[in-house]
């Protein structure tokens, strides 16, 4: 061995039992040892940092704002419901979650397939009741075994038919690679689903913590194209049962009707008044295509006459009083309509959701929404309000706010800050709420399809395709500019860019080849399946450690060789390749999916291989006598 590679082996040893001590956060250990190859000689210090310009880790940045806006615009939900049994226990919903994932790492990018799933793997988590990563997981390593099933599911699979190529037979054909890669993926999703998903550690994403907030009271309009228009009550009280939602009173034809009686037909413009949690909320608007009333544009004649003469002496008052503000929040139309400006929706961009706390102080106490004019003088909405043990059946603008309630405003942050100040609330953590908009749900789910396309299609590179996603993301506000770092997890990113020149390191000094040749000729000793086995386990390995493509190139020439050696036919040894180059289980950095779920699942560098390393072993039970008959030695 050269100095070298004890260098970079003693490196990589001390970086793995960094990574399982865990005393230190895995990007500070990833950076560490880049440092120590950069010092040693091993990485040239001019390219030190180009790691981070590789596509890899633009990929993985990318698919996380993509990711982001599935989420936020509702598509998440939409898809949920469309692909998902929705009544189904956990074996069943894994089995088809994995099942779609696998299908789609076939014929795509599989850390496209990855993106496009992890937002509904994160939501049937809430569903089935287990934490993200034990849903995420899964997920997982169910894209990278359906990866295998053909030739354009992952790098490694082209990388092998092309040294085949080289070597005279010709290359693989698009589903060469199917027989062995499907039921290796049926073996896997099947034990997964069944049984492995138990092994996941139940882990909470860090720095989320729920408080409970109790039930909301908040009214929505029922649309002309809403699923509820034409229903009775008892049927959309139905429908809401699976969310913990009912419905508590009714406005038709500007009566307001508390206990109406089951069998009354909704019709499209009433208002319905319903109770809910507020991470339930979501799945009330999107269920039956209802809409938060508060976002519904008001028409200025539909006004009630009392209602607008108050606000428009109320907003010539504030303006009076404060030219600036009431210029500010009449959207520069300081001499425009009082009415109009009264009740102007929100325009700007930048709008979140967040809850208040009213404070025991605060002059909010004994006053509506109405009273305060929200939107004239913050340019916000109050979308719903809680209230502990007690229900008020009076309208939601009409209802008189008491210390102690619980406030879920809608506007730019820097307006509900400002009211929030003025108010005396206390603003609680910001919500992951999402309110589904029509628009916003086709926008981005285009985006993505557009994004996966270029790359799967070959027309562009995954990161430029992914890239431009991100900016029609901005572009369009599916993800807002301001939320765009917010959506990426930077740990991540670091632990991805400082390890990639560390594993080019391994390959250049031939460590890998080393380890490789010598477990081979150690072990195997002239036996054709052994060696057989041995390729498969050894590539496993590598590929847990390094990039799953530079394994495929490290191991082609060394199985080629052997199956040479050996007298045999060399087409088993690289699928034995081709398969071990795809499962990577064992660690957070052998696969850009694992690493994908690395912040979200708030997983550990020592949480996968409880459930990978069991994983692995089938995929060898299954493979090898599969790889003798399929493609005879």
């Amino acid at each position: 061995m050269t100095q070298d590679q004890w260098l970079i082996l003693t490196i990589l040893t001390a970086t793995v039992a960094m990574f399982l001590w865990e005393r230190w956060r895995h990007d500070m250990v990833a950076a560490g040892a880049l440092l120590a190859c950069v010092v040693v000689g091993l990485v040239p210090a001019r390219e030190a940092f180009a790691g981070f310009g590789h596509p890899a880790v633009i990929t993985v940045a990318c698919v996380l704002v993509l990711s982001r806006g599935l989420q936020t615009s509702g598509a998440v939900d939409v898809l949920a419901r469309t692909v998902l049994p929705a009544q189904s226990g956990r074996m069943l919903s894994l089995m088809a979650l994995m099942g779609l994932g696998a299908f789609l790492s076939g014929f795509m990018n599989n850390v496209g397939a990855m993106a496009l799933l992890m937002p509904v793997a994160i939501h049937l988590s809430q569903r089935l009741e287990l934490t993200p990563g034990q849903v995420l997981m899964p997920l997982a390593f169910g894209t990278i075994l359906g990866g295998m099933t053909t030739l354009i599911g992952t790098p490694p699979n082209l990388i092998v038919s092309g040294f085949r190529a080289e070597t005279g037979p010709g290359s693989f054909a698009m589903f060469d690679f199917t027989p062995i890669g499907l039921a290796v993926a049926l073996a896997g999703v099947l034990f997964v689903a069944l049984i492995g998903w138990r092994l996941v550690p139940a882990r909470k994403q860090s720095g989320i913590e729920g408080f409970e907030s109790g039930a909301y009271i908040t009214e929505v309009r029922v649309m002309e194209d809403s699923k509820a228009a034409g229903m009775r009550l008892r049927e959309i009280e139905n429908a809401l049962a699976d969310v913990d939602a009912q419905i508590i009173g009714l406005v038709q034809r500007e009566v307001r009707i508390i206990a109406a009686n089951s069998g009354r037909k909704v019709h499209a413009g009433d208002i319905l008044m319903i109770e809910a949690e507020a991470d339930a909320l979501t799945d009330v608007l999107s269920i039956l295509g209802l809409k938060l009333e508060e976002e519904v544009k008001p028409e200025k004649d539909a006004l009630p006459e009392a209602d607008a003469k108050a606000d428009a002496a109320a907003a010539k008052d504030k303006k009076g009083k404060d030219a600036d503000t009431a210029g500010k929040r009449d959207n520069g139309d300081g001499d425009g309509d009082d009415i109009e400006a009264a009740e102007a929706p929100l325009k700007s961009g930048d709008i979140v959701l967040m809850e208040l706390a009213v404070l025991p102080n605060s002059p909010l106490s004994g006053r509506s929404a109405s009273d305060i004019l929200l939107r004239t003088r913050y340019g916000v909405n109050l979308l719903a309000l809680s209230r502990e043990g007690k229900r008020s059946m009076k309208r939601l603008r009409s209802m008189a706010i008491q210390s102690g309630d619980l406030l879920l405003m809608q506007g730019p942050p820097e307006s509900i800050s400002e009211f929030a100040s003025d108010n005396a609330c206390v603003p609680l953590a910001q919500r992951e709420l999402r309110i589904p908009n029509k628009r916003k749900i086709w926008e981005a789910s285009l985006i993505m399809l557009f994004a996966i396309g270029g790359a799967a299609f070959g027309l562009l590179p995954a990161a430029v395709s992914f890239a431009i996603g991100v900016l029609a993301s901005m572009a369009l506000r599916t993800v807002p500019p301001r939320a765009v770092y917010d959506a990426i997890d930077w740990p991540v990113i670091v632990l991805l860019g400082a390890l990639i020149p560390v594993a080019g390191a391994m390959e250049a000094t031939g460590t890998a080849d080393l380890i490789a040749r010598l477990l081979i000729e150690n072990v195997a000793q002239g036996h054709a399946v052994v060696g057989l086995a041995l390729i498969l386990v050894v590539t496993m390995f590598l590929s847990d450690l390094m990039n799953n493509a530079a394994t495929a190139a490290v191991m082609c020439p060394i199985a080629i060789g052997t199956a040479a050696a050996l007298g045999v036919s060399p087409d088993s040894f690289l699928m034995a390749v081709a398969i071990g180059a795809s499962c990577a289980f064992l660690t957070p950095i052998g696969h850009q999916n694992n690493t994908l779920i690395l912040g979200p699942g708030g997983f550990r560098f020592s949480d996968y291989w409880k459930l990978g390393l069991p994983l692995e072993i089938i995929v060898v039970a299954v493979s090898i006598p599969l790889l003798l008959v399929v493609w005879p030695l």
